[in-house]
């Protein structure tokens, strides 16, 4: 064969490779979720409240369910991999949804080990996750621990804090606090707090009361649907509805003279005590990979709750005070000797 046509055939194939290469490169992209970017179009959900910031540059309307919807995704990939004899459609969803670089297999692993940690309240320290976990792939412990608690917070609500940095001890921390009768409540299954910190998103951004049709609407673009069950959080509407309902995170009510009925939800007292509008303002910014006040409008708002929260601990501490020591004056005064 010439040495010219040579030339030619190894260019082509040297072409070919490059193009395959790129693909491979692009498709492991799109199953990584930290690349992701928010959706530059209008979400329904948020149309109604145009947001700018000057400082941050960020564009209105964001899509709030992008990345959350990614992460759970990387979760129920985790689970999948741990169970011993997956059945069919389970190794199904792990061949459709599983990340593909080594790292990222790492990363869903981690995802689920630590959730193992966290329902049987053991402690987290960084020996066990390079052994159990990590393993040959010790030099990147920083880079899977950090997506890995990105997922678990996205997802799952949980905040992963070093407690001992000497010992390198880690605990997972709910982002409600356990203030409201005592407890958050899980009931014994996987944390829900990132769906419903989602939910309470929409509904502070949607003037602090909205529709049952926009919460959907969020629900369906997380791969949530009405009837259909869900690895992570069972079925949408009777958590919605009935069980945040009735754990006092949500309320739920008819729209006063809807005809036929329409149905509308609120914050309910357990959502206002455990948590706070900047909170969840802080966790719809971390979706998007900016900051509160990339939304001006809410953060002002925020900001304003913020400050009514304070004066309400203040009050609540003054009057504390002066209880105890009506208390103490009582008790004085009835062991005081008769002169």
């Amino acid at each position: 064969m010439p040495r010219g046509q040579k030339s030619k055939l190894r260019a082509r194939e040297k072409r070919r490779q490059a193009r395959e290469e790129s693909g491979h490169l692009v498709d492991a992209q799109a199953t990584v979720p930290e690349k992701e970017k928010p959706s530059s179009s209008p979400s329904p959900h948020f149309k109604d409240a145009p947001q700018s910031s000057p400082a941050t540059g960020a564009h209105s309307n964001p899509q709030i369910t992008g990345r959350v919807h990614s992460t759970s995704t990387t979760a129920e990939a985790a689970k999948n991999q741990v169970e011993e004899k997956p059945n069919a459609s389970q190794a199904k969803d792990t061949t459709e949804h599983w990340p593909r670089g080594p790292i990222d297999k790492k990363v869903a692993m981690l995802v689920y080990y630590l959730l193992y940690k966290y329902q049987m309240k053991e402690s987290i320290t960084k020996a066990d996750m390079l052994k159990n976990v990590i393993q040959i792939y010790k030099n990147h412990f920083h880079e899977i621990l950090w997506k890995a608690s990105e997922h678990l917070e996205l997802v799952f609500g949980l905040d992963v804090k070093e407690v001992d940095p000497n010992r390198n001890i880690y605990v997972l921390v709910n982002k409600l606090e356990s203030t409201y009768n005592g407890r958050v409540n899980e009931n014994g299954g996987v944390p829900k707090t990132g769906l419903l910190m989602t939910v309470l998103g929409v509904i502070f951004t949607k003037g602090n009361c909205a529709t049952e049709e926009q919460v959907w609407e969020v629900l369906n673009m997380m791969g949530l649907y009405d009837g259909m069950k869900n690895f992570i959080y069972g079925e949408p509407r009777k958590l919605i509805t009935k069980d945040w309902v009735k754990e006092e995170y949500l309320e739920y009510r008819q729209v006063a003279d809807s005809d036929p009925p329409r149905y509308e939800f609120l914050w309910g007292p357990r959502a206002h005590a455990e948590t706070s509008k900047m909170r969840v303002l802080e966790f719809v910014a971390k979706i998007h990979n900016t900051v509160p006040s990339a939304f001006p409008t809410w953060y002002e708002e925020a900001l304003r709750d913020e400050e009514e929260r304070a004066r309400a601990r203040v009050v609540a501490k003054a009057c504390t005070a002066a209880m105890a020591s009506a208390r103490s004056r009582a008790m004085a005064s009835s062991f005081s000797c008769p002169k």
